[in-house]
């Protein structure tokens, strides 16, 4: 029978086939099909004869079509046929689709989205026919009966894909349902209910299943909907990442855990590819993407910033430019700096999470085959390091303060970059080549600007793989060959961070030392400088055998690094010989410039305590040097050859020998040499031979410098201290040498003196001989008005000697030490120069981030030196007041020692806030009586810190109950700066801080001095306080009204009431001192403002879209726009007190235009936002009418009354200036700065008219009449009147003024006409 349907189909006509057809049955029919289909051979065939014989124009044949695709969709779905088949088969049926009539089309329709329903589908094969028939349906013209309806078949295919889309989907043909999708023509409607349910699908797929299904769903999203499908897949990750950490959290449910991390990872990874592979070919989806993490950076930080989004964006980067993710991280800290220093915007906002917490579980993440995201994470690391690097400062020190929020958020980026760059070089072996050469790049080719970053980037990879680095050796040996052309501080950074290298290559090491030998014969000085430091780095790196152990400056190496060096024979009897070796070429340098000398010298101390086996190299190599300039014989004075330390070349004269630095090395060496060897070698004579000599020189020379007068060094008060002539630049040198060797020997002296009063009173000698020469210095210096014979040298006390000494002087209370203690104590110049040697170290510190002299460079000896000085400072200033010290010695000359004292207060605290904040807790502990340490009681910070708090609020209290006359102002600027470094330390939500602020509050308050320093840091103190709390805006108010009453309306006919909220706004502080900082203040606010409305738009433009949701979520006034709109209201009361106060010209009337242009255009932005969330349901809020109708009543009008104040001031300063015919020098810089003034002013008007413009548009689409209380402004046109003009060129001629006089007069003729215009 199939044998007859086949060769009937061969005939021309279908006749005789159709009639075969019809007599046949339909189960025959069926049974037939399924025989050809199973045997597969002519299956097609067959098909095409049914389909020949059965046309759709008569009902009979259509419905045999229609059983023919049931039958055949049946068999394709049972699976029983072979591929080949089954695709042939499907392929027919979609080619003859089309011939289908309209009714039957649904028909077909149905039964699919029956079989979808029920569940019926095997294997989903026959899905690739549903397009086909909902396609067919588009081009049916007439309408279709649908259930009960009538309907188009485009609405038809409307409500099909509505009810396929509402069904219970299988899980195991979701993609393939997706897939289908995509070949359907789709509405924007459409689109959004099938994306809507694949994405409702994710959550009930496999984690394996999920990527396939993406790369569908980014297909279908070319139709439209690009948006959702983004959000919708980043969306998935981040709550899959979020639900990840916390069972990775919960110990207790480790064995729960659903997903793998791994797993996530790597599915994370593919669906990035495929994400990424779209937008290569849908640029739209990366632009989409990119507003979506904008969005997100706006607005709800949550929902769009994740580790997944951000990974997606770093991957995106080859395809488009990402400057703007580098802002966006910057913009971020910034965000949460802003957050962090206003109670204001923390009781509105939620705390946000840190995009860099983020950025590195990204590279964390990566370690699974994240490829495609790791080379964007390397370009954003270097992006980051290369933008917001540390700027170069004067004196090339650039200084690393302690981690924490008194980072600026450049500081935050560039540490962001580094970590990036960190993380990946561990994680990713491929990477790490690329990296080490893009550090060492930069490290070579930019010399001239600051690189420390990359310093301490490479210096952090090489300690944590120096093994990882053997592989990228040849790159840093590279790089040594620049090291003679490199400024010194980079070469001390870069051989710091080599030396774990060092250890561990042979190779690496012996190319340096090349080099360093080549570079101590360059021409360079530099580079001979270079050469020393680093020859000086290997000496305190390599440990000779049989060296004491030094813990504090041991080098953190770890295991595998000690293997390696045992194996590679480097061990510490090879290191004898090479140390040696070094030696040899460091003796050679003693015949140098003096720069080479001193930097041999400062080096010295470090090498003998990090390797006492060079201990003898290194006294012998002193002794000899000093011998060169000591004159052996006792009795000759002085006992140091200055002549042969100053070179003559010609004109030329220059400081050959540093022979104070030397005194000070052969000092250190020595003390420690005492302290530390020679107690272990009490047998070995022949040892102690040039330890005694030293001593013996060193015990010689200080008696025979306090024999020695000036004059014998030829440097009395008649020797010429010039800097113009030769003989006063060779006194000058031989001055300050003096002085060193003075200094030094009072250290040596007082270390081995053991609290003996005769040594006491040779340190004393010394010192009278250092201060006679300093007076006479600075005598000179004062007279010859020379800034180089004044420059501070730093002194060669050490810290540690500096903290002894104060705490000898100051606090030491043994009887026995009492009478030689009593020898320096009544010196009082001694006293003072030994606290002004305890500031003059801390501001090296600040300065530089270290000091001079031992343990210098290390910051545990640093910060115990610290609390030191600081708990004997604190003992003496508050023990005695500087108001006793200055009665009982007023003839004393200079600064007394307690405002000294306090002086080093303020500036350790700033010391230990800026490099030592994560020890401050030990640092309080620290200046504690040591009577509290039996206490187990735990003290907090903030405890400690209030405790000190109410010491010196007790000494500034003292200082404001004095006269007027007897006020020390120095004092009680100090006293404020101090107690504000100790406010920064307590909890803002604590009593303490509480009882802070009202204290300030009320001295700001009951107190009138008329120092403005001293006012101006009180109440910058106050505002710092205060922001803490709550807005500043209610102070900002009353500090306006007291500065309006104190200086006048600027309409004289006003009599003004004179308020007085606070007593320190007196005439003499109101203006400028207060006035700029009341204005200061105000544009912070205003900033958050901005910052407020600009957020609350992101989260608007995030919301949904839907009339239910929005209605309901802006009937009420959301919290933010109340906020923002009541803090502008109160600074609009500010600002319109401060428009009719009369402001001196200059700076204040400047400022305050500036202000008022950005109070307007903040305004302006509200009145935006408010047309961009505008729903007529809603309408305006009542309060923002009100806030309207303040700007129109009590700020506009006025503004234009204050540029009227101005430009008459102006034509009265003219009028005066042109009747004296000559201008005074203080005339014309009354003009500049009235000009400088004027300048704002357009900008002002500028603002107040955009203003305008926006509450017009406002008006017609809210029909509420907000310009009401508007009183519109002047007509600004600028046209020139011949007559005016006229009347100027005369009046020119007659004063013979200059032509730009009379332009100035020109502009300010206009705004008198505006007047009579009105």
């Amino acid at each position: 029978m199939d044998q007859k349907i086949l060769s009937l189909s061969t005939e021309k006509t279908a006749d005789r086939l159709q009639e075969f057809l019809q007599t046949l049955k339909e189960d025959e029919l069926a049974t037939l099909l399924q025989h050809q289909a199973v045997k597969g051979k002519t299956a097609g065939a067959f098909l095409r004869a049914i389909f020949k014989g059965s046309p759709c124009s008569e009902k009979a044949g259509a419905l045999r079509r229609l059983k023919t695709y049931t039958c055949c969709i049946q068999l394709v779905e049972s699976g029983d046929l072979q591929k080949e088949v089954a695709s042939e088969i499907i392929g027919l049926l979609m080619l003859e689709a089309h011939n289908f009539p309209g009714p039957l089309l649904v028909e077909l329709a149905n039964e699919f989205v029956g079989a979808i329903k029920e569940g019926n589908l095997m294997n989903g094969k026959s899905l690739e026919l549903l397009p086909i028939v909902l396609t067919a349906l588009i081009t049916e013209k007439e309408n279709l009966v649908y259930g009960k309806d009538e309907l188009s078949g485009e609405e038809c295919k409307k409500q099909l894909i509505k009810t396929l889309c509402s069904v219970r989907w299988d899980r195991q043909y979701v993609v393939q349902f997706t897939s289908m999708f995509k070949d359907v023509p789709l509405t924007a409607e459409e689109a959004e209910f099938v994306v809507e349910k694949v994405l409702k699908m994710f959550s009930k797929l496999n984690l394996q299943e999920v990527p396939p299904l993406v790369y569908q769903l980014l297909v279908l999203a070319s139709k439209g909907n690009r948006k959702r499908v983004l959000e919708g897949i980043i969306a998935y990750f981040n709550k899959l990442d979020k639900q990840h950490n916390e069972e990775q959290s919960g110990n207790e449910l480790l064995d729960l855990v659903t997903m793998p991390s791994g797993e996530l990872r790597h599915v994370e990874g593919t669906v990035i590819l495929h994400i990424v592979f779209a937008i290569k070919l849908d640029c739209e989806l990366g632009r989409e993407l990119l507003k979506h993490v904008k969005a997100g950076l706006q607005g709800d930080f949550s929902n769009n910033i994740c580790p997944f989004s951000i990974a997606l964006l770093l991957s995106i980067t080859r395809i488009q430019r990402f400057e703007e993710q580098k802002t966006s991280v910057v913009k971020s800290f910034k965000d949460l700096q802003l957050l962090q220093g206003s109670k204001f915007l923390q009781n509105l906002v939620p705390h946000r999470s840190c995009v860099s917490t983020m950025i590195l579980d990204v590279v964390k993440n990566s370690v699974h085959s994240w490829d495609h995201v790791t080379q964007g994470l390397v370009e954003f690391g270097f992006i980051l390091m290369d933008s917001y690097g540390p700027k170069k400062i004067p004196d090339g020190n650039n200084i690393e303060t302690s981690p924490g929020l008194s980072r600026t958020p450049q500081q935050h980026a560039c540490k962001l970059g580094a970590n990036i760059l960190l993380e990946t070089f561990k994680i990713h072996e491929m990477i790490r080549q690329e990296i080490l050469e893009r550090i060492l790049n930069r490290v070579v080719s930019r010399a001239s600007s600051s690189i420390s970053h990359y310093l301490d980037l490479f210096s952090n990879i090489t300690m944590c793989s120096p093994l990882v680095l053997q592989s990228c050796s040849s790159k840093v040996t590279e790089t040594f060959d620049y090291l003679s052309f490199l400024p010194l501080q980079t070469v001390q950074g870069l051989l710091k961070a080599v030396q774990p290298l060092l250890k561990v290559s042979m190779s690496m090491r012996d190319s340096l030392i090349l080099v360093l030998r080549k570079a101590m014969f360059a021409s360079r000085l530099d580079a001979r400088k270079a050469a020393v430091a680093g020859f000086l780095l290997l000496l305190k790196n390599f440990k000779v055998l049989g060296s004491l152990s030094s813990s504090q400056c041991s080098q953190s190496l770890g295991v595998s690094q000690v293997h390696v060096d045992v194996h590679s024979h480097y061990n510490s009897v090879a290191n004898e010989t090479f140390c040696l070796e070094i030696m040899d070429s460091l003796r050679r340098c003693l015949g140098q410039q003096a720069d080479v000398r001193l930097m041999l010298y400062e080096g010295f101390y470090d090498v003998l305590r990090r390797n006492s086996q060079l201990a003898n190299s290194i006294m012998h190599t002193l002794l000899s040097q000093l011998k060169q300039y000591y004159e052996p014989q006792p009795d000759v004075l002085p006992p140091l050859k200055l002549e042969a330390c100053i070179s003559t070349k010609g004109d030329q004269i220059s400081l050959q020998e540093p022979l104070d630095h030397l005194l000070c090395c052969v000092q250190h060496c020595l003390a420690w040499y005492k302290s530390r060897v020679l107690p272990l070698q009490q047998e070995e004579e022949e040892e102690e031979e040039f330890y005694q000599d030293l001593d013996d020189m060193m015990e010689s020379i200080t008696s025979r410098m306090i024999k020695s007068e000036l004059e014998d060094f030829e440097l009395d008060k008649s020797a010429d201290f010039s800097q113009s002539t030769g003989i006063g630049i060779k006194n000058n040198i031989c001055a300050f040498l003096v002085m060193g060797v003075c200094e030094v020997l009072i250290e040596y002296n007082f270390s081995i003196g053991n609290f003996s009063k005769n040594k006491f009173e040779e340190v004393l000698s010394l010192f009278l001989c250092y201060k006679k020469l300093s007076d006479i210095l600075n005598e000179k210096a004062g007279k010859g008005k020379t800034k180089t014979a004044n420059k501070t040298h730093d002194s060669f006390l050490s810290m540690n000697f500096v903290s002894d000494l104060l705490t000898a002087l100051f606090r030491d209370n043994t009887q026995s030490h009492e009478e030689s203690l009593s020898v320096l104590r009544s010196n009082i110049d001694f006293m003072r120069y030994a606290v002004s040697m305890a500031l003059q170290k801390i501001q090296q510190l600040m300065k530089t981030g270290h000091v001079s002299g031992p343990g210098g460079q290390n910051p545990e000896k640093i910060f115990q030196n610290l609390c030191n000085i600081t708990r004997v400072l604190l003992w003496r200033y508050t023990s005695i007041p500087t108001s006793v010290e200055e009665e009982s010695g007023k003839k004393e000359k200079g600064k007394s020692i307690s405002l000294l004292c306090l002086e080093g207060l303020q500036k350790t605290f700033g010391a230990v806030l800026r490099f030592f904040q994560p020890r401050i807790p030990q640092f309080l502990q620290a200046l504690d009586a040591p009577d509290n340490e039996g206490e187990e009681v735990e003290v907090t910070v903030t405890q400690r810190a209030a405790f000190q708090i109410r010491q010196f609020q007790r000494s500034l209290l003292n200082l404001l109950s004095s006269q007027e006359e007897d006020f020390n102002s120095k004092e009680a600027v100090l006293l404020v700066s101090f107690l504000s470094s100790l406010s920064k330390l307590l909890e803002p939500s604590s009593p303490e801080f509480m009882q802070m602020l009202s204290w300030t509050s009320k001295i700001c308050k009951e107190n009138s001095r008329e120092d403005a320093s001293f006012c101006k840091g009180l109440m910058n103190l106050l505002f710092s306080l205060h922001v803490l709390c709550k807005s500043p805006v209610i102070l900002l108010r009353d500090l306006s009204q007291d500065i309006h009453g104190h200086l006048g309306d600027i309409d004289e006919d006003v009599e003004m009431e004179e308020t007085n909220h606070f007593a320190m706004v007196n005439l003499r502080t109101a203006a400028p001192t207060v006035c700029l900082l009341v204005l200061s203040q105000a544009e912070k606010v205003l900033e958050e403002v901005d910052w407020l409305i600009a957020k609350r738009k992101g989260q608007v433009s995030q919301e949904t879209i839907s009339e239910e949701a929005s209605s309901q979520a802006t009937l009420a006034n959301h919290p933010i726009e109340k906020a923002i709109i009541m803090e502008l209201g109160t600074l609009l009361t500010f600002f319109h007190e401060l428009v009719q106060t009369a402001l001196p010209s200059g700076s204040c009337v400047d400022t305050l235009l500036k202000d008022l242009c950005k109070m307007y255009t903040i305004l302006t932005a509200l009145v935006r936002y408010y047309l961009q969330v505008y729903q007529s349901s809603r309408g305006i809020p009542k309060i923002m009418e009100k806030l309207v109708k303040l700007s129109g009543s009590h700020l506009t009008p006025l503004c234009y009354s204050f540029i009227s104040y101005i430009q008459n001031k102006t034509q009265s300063l003219k009028h005066t200036g042109g009747k004296k015919a000559k201008k005074t020098a203080a005339v014309a810089m009354a003009m500049a700065r009235v000009l400088r003034e004027t300048k704002a002013i357009p900008n002002l008007i500028f603002a107040i008219e955009q203003y305008e413009k926006f509450l017009i548009r406002l008006s017609k689409r809210s029909k509420v009449n907000l310009m009401q209380h508007m009183k519109l402004s002047t007509s600004r046109d600028f046209k020139i009147r011949g007559n005016v003009l006229d009347m100027v060129l005369q009046e020119e001629e007659e004063e013979n003024e200059e032509d730009t006089a009379s332009e100035h007069e020109g502009q300010n003729e206009e705004p008198a006409k505006k007047k009579k215009k009105k």
